[in-house]
C-alpha cells in the first residue's frame, strides 16, 4: 500500500479504441496540457475522461455518453467493422494512484445496436478484483465476478450493464475478508478521482446573456437566461452522481451559488465567495488584474436594480439605468466595499423614509475600474471572461462548484481535477500564460490538478510542473 500518495488521482488515460484513437496510453501529470493539430484528437480524450468520470459518479451510460458525445456511434474508432452480430464500440480506460496503490480500471462498451457495458476490469495489488463479461445478450445485465480470498475465492452476481460496476461494489461487498478490503479500498479510489473532476469550458456569450437578464443569488431572484446551464457542447450544466446533493435532474437554481460548467452564473458565485473567503478572493482580484487591459480595484456583486416601465419610456432613462450600481453618489447612499475588493453594499440613501429603495432582481457582477467607475463584469472582452472564470474555478474547490465530490471522504484526502477543453481560447498569450502561471501555483499546493487543451504550446515554456503532450505525431 502506497501512504505517500493519500490523495486519489487519475494517472494515466487509456484510449485503446476511441474515436481517433487506438492503443493510446496519456500520462497525466497535476497539470497536463494537450496540444496538437486540429483533429489530432485532445477534444476526443478530454470527452473520454469525462465519460469514466460521469459514470464513476453513478451516472447510467446512456447519460454520462450522451452529455458528451452526444450520438453514441460518434465514440466508435474511424473504421471500425462490426462482429457478425453487428456490433461495434469503444474501449477506454485509467490508472488511478492512491493510498491504494495503482489501481486500473479498463471498460468496453457496446454502443451499436443497443448502448450497453459488455465488459470490465479492475486490477490492483497484483490481483484481478473485479470482471464483468456479457454473457447472455438478451438480458439487461453483465455477470460480475469479485476477489474474496475466503472460503470462496471469487464472488459472481448479475449487475446492470448500465451502470459503471466499480462504482456498485461499495454496496455489494461486505468487506469480511482482506481480499474484500482490497477491492472496497480499490474501488472506493477510482471513484473518489473519478467523481473530483470538473469540466469547466466558460461561455463568454452565455455569461453576457444571464448578466444582462440577471444572475439570481443564493437568497432569490428569477432565474437568468441561461439558468439552464447548458454546459460546453451541449453539455448539461450540472455535474453529479446518484449519492450527491447536485444532481443534473435537481432543481439549478436551489443552489445558485455553486459555479456551472458554462460559468452563466458567476455573479452568484462572486457574491458567495467574496463573503466567505477574502483572501481567495483578494488573489483572484490580483489575478484578473494582471489579465485585464484597464485598472482592476475589485470585483463586487451587487442588486441589480429593476427599471420600472415608466423610466424606460422617459427620455435618458438609458443613461440613468447604465449609471445604477457604478460608483457610490457623495451624498445620497453608495456601495461600500472591503480591502480585498469584496462584495459591495447599499449604504442607506439619507433619512428613514426620504426615498423608497429600488426594487432589485437578482445580482450583478462588476469591475472596479478605480477612478473610472464600476464596469458591468458582461463588458469585458471575450479572453478576460474566460480568464476570470477559470481562474476562480482554480481557486476555489469542490464546494463552490457544480460537482458531486465523494461526500462520505473528508476533503483533504480528495484532489480536485479541472478539465478545460480550449483552455486559452479567446486568450491572447499574456493572459493564457497569467492562467497557466496560476495554474502552476494552485497544483503545487497539491490541492488541484489541471488536464487543459491548448493551441499554442509556447504558452507553458518555462513554466515549472507543467507536461505537454503532443497528439496526432
Amino acid at each position: 500500500m502506497n501512504t505517500d500518495s493519500a490523495r486519489p488521482a487519475v494517472t494515466e488515460l487509456r484510449l485503446s479504441a476511441f474515436k481517433t484513437h487506438r492503443g493510446v496510453t496519456l500520462p497525466i501529470g497535476p497539470l497536463t496540457l494537450l496540444t496538437g493539430a486540429s483533429g489530432s484528437g485532445k477534444s476526443s480524450a478530454l470527452q473520454a475522461y469525462e465519460i469514466l468520470s460521469r459514470l464513476g459518479s453513478g451516472e447510467p451510460l446512456a447519460r454520462a455518453v450522451g452529455a458528451v458525445a452526444g450520438d453514441p456511434a460518434a465514440c466508435i474508432p474511424a473504421g471500425a467493422r462490426p462482429d457478425g452480430q453487428g456490433r461495434r464500440g469503444f474501449r477506454i480506460g485509467c490508472t488511478v494512484d492512491g493510498p491504494a496503490g495503482p489501481v486500473s480500471l479498463d471498460l468496453a462498451v457496446q454502443a451499436e445496436p443497443e448502448l450497453r457495458i459488455v465488459g470490465e476490469r479492475l486490477t490492483g495489488g497484483g490481483e484481478t478484483l473485479l470482471t464483468t463479461a456479457l454473457t447472455d445478450p438478451a438480458r439487461r445485465a453483465v455477470q460480475a465476478a469479485w476477489h474474496t480470498a475466503g472460503a470462496t475465492p471469487v464472488t459472481r452476481a448479475p449487475l446492470p450493464d448500465d451502470r459503471l460496476a466499480t462504482s456498485l461494489l461499495p454496496l455489494r461487498v461486505a468487506g469480511k475478508t482482506a481480499g474484500q478490503q482490497l477491492v472496497l479500498a480499490a474501488a472506493e479510489q477510482v471513484v473518489v478521482a473519478l467523481r473530483s473532476v470538473f469540466a469547466c469550458d466558460p461561455r463568454p456569450e452565455a455569461m453576457r446573456e444571464a448578466g444582462r437578464a440577471a444572475s439570481p443569488g443564493s437568497g432569490g431572484g428569477k432565474a437568468g437566461a441561461g439558468s439552464g446551464g447548458a454546459g460546453p457542447k451541449g453539455r448539461a450544466g450540472a455535474r453529479g452522481g446518484a449519492a450527491g446533493g447536485w444532481t443534473r435532474d435537481a432543481d439549478e437554481g436551489a443552489d445558485e451559488g455553486r459555479l456551472r460548467p458554462a460559468c452563466e452564473n458567476l455573479p452568484a458565485v462572486l457574491d458567495r465567495t467574496s463573503r466567505e473567503c477574502t483572501r481567495r478572493h483578494a488573489l483572484l482580484v490580483a489575478a484578473v488584474r494582471e489579465a485585464c487591459a484597464g485598472p482592476v480595484d475589485g470585483l463586487h456583486a451587487v442588486p441589480r436594480e429593476v427599471q420600472a416601465a415608466d423610466e424606460v419610456s422617459a427620455p435618458g432613462a438609458g443613461e440613468r439605468s447604465a449609471g445604477r450600481g457604478a460608483a457610490p453618489g457623495p451624498r445620497g447612499g453608495g456601495r461600500s466595499r472591503d480591502a480585498q475588493g469584496g462584495v459591495a453594499t447599499r449604504t442607506a440613501p439619507g433619512p428613514v423614509g426620504a426615498q423608497t429603495p429600488p426594487a432589485t432582481d437578482g445580482l450583478q457582477a462588476l469591475v472596479d475600474r478605480g477612478a473610472l467607475g464600476m464596469m458591468p463584469v458582461e463588458q469585458l472582452g471575450d479572453g478576460e471572461l474566460r480568464f476570470l472564470a477559470l481562474a476562480l474555478v482554480l481557486l476555489t474547490g469542490p464546494g463552490v462548484l457544480a460537482m458531486d465530490p465523494a461526500g462520505e471522504i473528508p476533503s483533504a484526502q480528495q484532489q480536485l481535477t479541472v478539465m478545460a477543453d480550449g483552455l486559452d481560447r479567446c486568450m491572447d498569450r499574456r493572459q493564457a500564460r497569467e492562467l497557466l502561471s496560476l495554474a502552476a501555483r494552485m497544483t503545487r499546493r497539491g490541492h488541484v490538478r489541471l488536464l487543459g487543451a491548448v493551441r499554442d504550446q509556447s504558452v507553458a515554456e518555462g513554466l515549472p510542473g507543467v507536461q505537454v503532450l503532443h497528439l496526432g505525431v
